[in-house]
């Protein structure tokens, strides 16, 4: 018994030890044990114990460098995104004409809006303002908090003439959301803990031609069947009571008392808190 006792002992202390000889990259949803080759201006370069396969993740995954002598290095790349738990914080969601500060980072879907003067003399900044606060209200729906924008096409007021009708100022943004962090899919499976049917309390809901979201109560059975991982984005295969032509809805957001579930239906998108 002391032999198998003083075993287990020696081969703790040991892999301790080997730990303690690794540096740790601390990534959004990960810790990974490695040798850091290189960091780079767009990301670090890192081989598993016992390989020399080289490996890279991009900075904006990645909070810290634990080496193996101690030193910490901070990646403010990371640190610099806003969290995003709820629709009403869709002023946190960055928008970036930049690719690099999207790279690394979880996409979640395209996001598109539009907005337009009501008068020939509206002002084409405020309709500009009221496009991108829709575009960040849509992302923020999504579980997003950065939008990379790919198109922008803004207009102002044109005058008519006789052979021509006016138009008023209107701005059309096109882009892609994206999120540093997704929820956990072990977290999440074991806050359902087996549980099936749960009850819904709230829809957020945003149209295309809508220039800010509704928030209503919501009394409505949720029942899941299935949930799985697509590659970090975390699908319910479920029913909504009274909706009956979406079984499919994505998981992108979790707290202790309840889960937010998002759908889009053509050019309006839902998102649902459920909960616990």
């Amino acid at each position: 018994m002391k032999k198998i006792l003083l075993l287990c002992c020696t081969l703790f202390v040991y892999s301790l030890n080997s730990f303690a000889q690794m540096d740790t990259i601390y990534s959004n949803n990960q810790k990974i044990a490695c040798n850091v080759k290189e960091v780079t201006e767009e990301g670090v370069k890192f081989s598993h114990p016992n390989e020399d396969l080289v490996n890279s993740v991009y900075k904006n995954s990645v909070q810290k460098i634990v080496f193996k002598s101690g030193r910490v290095q901070v990646f403010t790349e990371a640190s610099s995104f806003k969290a995003v738990t709820d629709v009403r914080e869709f002023d946190n969601v960055t928008v970036t004409a930049v690719e690099s500060e999207v790279k690394g980072l979880y996409k979640i879907g395209d996001v598109s809006s539009k907005a337009k003067g009501t008068t020939g003399f509206s002002n084409q900044e405020r309709v500009k303002d009221r496009a991108y606060r829709k575009l960040k209200i849509q992302a923020a729906m999504m579980g997003a908090n950065i939008v990379y924008l790919t198109n922008q096409r803004t207009e102002g007021n044109k005058a008519g003439g006789y052979f021509q009708a006016g138009s008023t100022a209107e701005t059309n943004l096109t882009g892609v959301s994206y999120s540093n962090v997704v929820p956990s899919l072990a977290d999440f499976k074991k806050l359902v803990n087996g549980r099936t049917d749960f009850a819904s309390i709230n829809e957020y809901r945003l149209g295309g031609s809508s220039s800010d979201y509704s928030l209503k109560e919501l009394a409505k059975n949720f029942f899941i069947a299935n949930i799985r991982n697509d590659n970090g984005i975390i699908t319910i295969e479920g029913e909504l009571e009274g909706l009956t032509d979406f079984n499919q809805f994505r998981l992108v957001g979790v707290s202790t008392d309840h889960f937010n579930i998002f759908y889009r239906d053509k050019s309006t998108v839902y998102n649902i808190s459920v909960k616990f």
